[in-house]
């Protein structure tokens, strides 16, 4: 409550007195104001930051004037699912094998490329193709054979149409209903790469015609092509090419071989009644033909196919490990062959029968422009077909082996590589991490991960979302000596680093038995030369 005070002053007073009157007065009112008591003395708390606001709290409430300003409390999603375990990642769910384990929710995380494009929410995929990537001992064989393996109890089925280093045999083998077609290496089996294949089911015969002329005609010019170094034909020789398959077509009733078609192509050169620039055109694909019929490619995929396919069978792998020995264009060639007879058989959308097509070493699939047509038409009817491309590479360097840079065949590899919805990246080198920013558009913070990723572990990327999966937690020690592929590595069979005590007779049995030789005579030309 204010004080006032009242004084009189005499009318006739100097102005030296009323200041000392005034003086007096304010000094008697300070003397009466009571003194202003400390924060302690009334036992409110001290304030947690300094200023005249800071957040005391009297009996769960505010005793200043301001709340208290506190930061957000910041952390990175592998901490806070374990702070808060109800943020943690749900997933793809519980749908087809386990692969491994997702370490960001400590969950196993289920992969199957088929219940992910059949899943119509946010986590659904677009694709049924897979791009594997990573660097050599990533794991990314190991963890693409788990993945296949597992996936043959869910009613999947595999087919390996080339395995260069023969490490999927081992898988093929031991499963008793495996199929391992072995070629080259002094074996009989010979692959058609223009056998008809069975009909299609749901298509008319015009239809199903015109598909079978496709493949065949885009075989022929892709062998042809490959074997010239990328040279392109032009349209003279591929009249050429055409007339001759249709020669062989009629001739053996529809079952036409490329010896069949080197023989016709032969006749249309030879032959006076033909087309003068039709016979012109005719002379240069004869001759690459002629390495698959009598060179150094021949005994392989001239004539008629010697094994079949089994459709039943969980597991088919092509062992070419013999013939990538020869050549890298043998292993190209054989890649083609292989493939196109492995694709007339399963395409068949009617079979109701999904298959993982696993590609080993994709990028030989892409050597030559009517490859990479092939193989893009390939990738969009996959999930028509039922059919899961699983298309592994080193690096995405490893497509500048696709033609020079900036030309067609090099923009279309990398097109179809980076269309490819479905993406396991594992531990690469300092070398991809633009590449990967660029071509694949993967963020930059998954970058720095993916170049500190342990063997077997890896980021998946499902559709709109990304996962990190540790795939070798959860294999058996019978998947894991099923599945490495570094047998040919193994460790010391003896210690070096152990100290190994000499034995003194051992010893003396090497210095000379002469009484009188001393070391400079030990080691003189002559003792040297003794036996």
């Amino acid at each position: 409550m204010a004080r006032h005070v009242a004084y009189i002053q005499p009318a006739n007073a100097t102005k030296t007195e009323r200041r000392a009157m005034r003086r007096a007065v304010t000094d008697a009112a300070r003397d009466d104001t009571p003194p202003r008591t400390k924060r302690r003395d009334v036992a409110l708390p001290e304030p947690a930051v300094a200023g005249p606001f800071g957040p005391g709290i009297v009996r769960g409430g505010y005793w200043n004037l301001a709340r208290p300003n506190l930061l957000a409390h910041q952390a990175t999603s592998q901490h806070i699912a374990g702070i808060y375990p109800f943020v943690a990642d749900a997933g793809l769910g519980h749908r087809g094998p386990v692969v491994g384990i997702d370490l960001n929710s400590d969950a196993l995380w289920h992969f199957s490329p088929w219940e992910a494009y059949v899943d119509a929410s946010d986590r659904g995929a677009l694709s049924t193709n897979l791009l594997v990537l990573g660097a050599y001992r990533a794991g990314k064989s190991g963890t693409i054979k788990m993945l296949v393996t597992r996936s043959i109890a869910f009613g999947h089925k595999v087919v390996v149409p080339s395995d260069p280093k023969g490490e999927w045999v081992a898988l093929a083998e031991a499963d008793p209903r495996g199929v391992v077609i072995r070629i080259g290496g002094g074996t009989r089996s010979r692959l058609n790469p223009l056998d008809r294949g069975p009909r299609r089911g749901g298509t008319t015969d015009d239809e199903d015609e015109q598909l079978v002329q496709q493949r065949r005609i885009t075989t022929l010019i892709s062998l042809i092509e490959m074997t010239l170094g990328g040279t392109r034909l032009t349209a003279v020789e591929h009249a050429a090419v055409h007339e001759a398959l249709a020669r062989s077509i009629r001739e053996s009733r529809d079952h036409p071989t490329l010896r069949d078609v080197y023989r016709h192509l032969g006749g249309i050169v030879t032959d006076p009644g033909s087309n003068p620039r039709l016979s012109e055109g005719a002379v240069q694909p004869e001759f690459v033909l002629r390495r698959f019929v009598e060179g150094d490619l021949s005994g392989l995929f001239e004539d008629e196919s010697t094994v079949t396919f089994d459709e039943a069978a969980p597991i088919v792998v092509v062992d070419t490990s013999e013939l990538f020995a020869r050549s890298e264009l043998v292993a190209q060639l054989t890649q083609v062959c292989t493939t196109a007879w492995i694709q007339a058989v399963i395409s068949d959308r009617s079979a109701k029968t999904t298959r993982y097509l696993v590609r080993e070493e994709g990028w030989r699939d892409m050597t030559s422009l009517p490859a990479l047509q092939m193989f893009q038409q390939w990738l969009k009817l996959s999930r028509h077909y039922g059919i899961s491309n699983i298309v592994i590479l080193h690096k995405v360097g490893d497509l500048d082996a696709v033609g020079s840079a900036g030309s067609r065949e090099h923009n279309l590899a990398l097109s179809i590589i980076g269309d490819i919805e479905n993406k396991f990246v594992f531990r690469v080198n300092h070398q991809e991490a633009d590449a990967l920013k660029t071509r694949l558009n993967i963020p930059a913070v998954h970058v720095a991960d993916a170049r500190q990723l342990r063997m077997g572990t890896f980021i998946a990327y499902v559709g709109q979302y990304a996962y990190l999966v540790d795939s070798f937690a959860t294999s058996t020690e019978w998947e894991y000596e099923l599945f490495k592929t570094d047998d040919a590595v193994r460790p010391a069979d003896h210690d070096d680093r152990a100290l190994h005590l000499i034995d003194p007779d051992a010893l003396d049995s090497l210095w000379p038995d002469e009484p009188d030789a001393g070391l400079d005579g030990w080691l003189s030309t002559t003792r040297r030369q003794l036996p």
